[in-house]
């Protein structure tokens, strides 16, 4: 058996079978990826040794059409199954508006965000797709204006703590371990940044989060897959949407974050884990009327 490890769980998880109401329909067995699940001397037996045995998945429970299976551990336990409307939700029409009416907001009015629309963005980024069970996504939510300052002041003095990293001696070393591309943003785009985002703190304004009323910093352990957190942020921002914020991606905290363990541990982040996106929310201030093209920047069918 070659259990998955995780941060959150060591092991396989049980899976138990209620043989009374199997109709030995075998989609249980067609889903099993973990390979645990099989079907031997007609009916769905199950061997822990296989493969990498049950990692959690849960797709079993999902599409057992008499919910006779019962998957515990790892994070998963029989209540975790809520049954889906057989219509679709949303069609494809709405789902393409909805993304497209998106845009990244920078300039909130002064409402807070409550509560309940937070949990609702929160169970919306938990469906989020991610590498292997159980999630190894964490959320540090800032709710309201005074949390999201002091972060914002925290995040500020680390800028001005970082300037160091652009002398000429740390250029030249940086030259040698970046990538090209990697370096031009380096030597250009992240010197200016660092002083506009000085400046205007200075000045008494914020170009860090625009004086958002909710931010939410998305971050994950080694045991996850890297893009885990970003695919989160990605639903959070949708689901904000659907509800009337508006919300905006900034990237500019991970690096600030990361080579700042005091600030790790100050807000609960945990030291070894890599963070991702960070989000910012609230209400939008000024209304768009109307969508902007994108376009990749090339599509090839190999």
């Amino acid at each position: 058996m070659l259990a998955i490890t995780s941060s959150r769980a060591d092991g396989v998880a049980e899976v138990s079978i209620d043989y009374t109401r199997c109709i030995g329909c075998q989609q249980c067995v067609s889903v099993c990826k973990g390979a645990p699940l099989y079907w031997e001397n007609d009916q769905v037996a199950v061997d822990q040794t296989r493969g990498f045995g049950c990692f959690g998945c849960g797709h079993c429970m999902a599409v057992c059409p008499q919910d006779c299976i019962s998957v515990t551990g790892r994070g998963m336990s029989s209540e975790d199954v809520v049954q889906l409307p057989d219509a679709n939700p949303a069609e494809y029409n709405q789902l393409f508006h909805l993304m497209q009416k998106r845009r990244s907001i920078r300039h909130f009015t002064d409402q807070e965000v409550s509560s309940e629309v937070i949990e609702q963005i929160l169970a919306a980024a938990v469906t989020a797709p991610i590498g292997v069970p159980p999630s190894e996504v964490s959320v540090s939510v800032f709710a309201g204006r005074d949390r999201v300052k002091q972060f914002t002041g925290d995040l500020i003095a680390q800028v001005r703590s970082s300037k160091w990293l652009f002398s000429t001696p740390m250029r030249g070393l940086m030259r040698i371990f970046m990538g090209k591309a990697v370096y031009r943003s380096f030597i250009s785009f992240v010197p200016a940044l660092f002083t506009t985002l000085d400046q205007k703190d200075q000045q008494g304004e914020d170009w860090l989060f625009y004086q958002a009323p909710l931010v939410m910093v998305f971050h994950a352990s080694s045991f996850g897959e890297p893009v885990d957190a970003d695919i989160a942020a990605t639903y959070a921002v949708l689901a904000a949407e659907s509800l009337g914020l508006g919300s905006c991606m900034i990237g500019s905290v991970a690096p600030l974050l990361k080579n700042s363990r005091q600030l790790k541990e100050k807000y609960g982040i945990p030291a070894a884990n890599k963070v991702g996106l960070t989000v910012i929310f609230g209400y939008p201030a000024v209304n768009y009327r109307r969508a902007l093209l994108r376009s990749f920047a090339d599509v090839k069918f190999v």
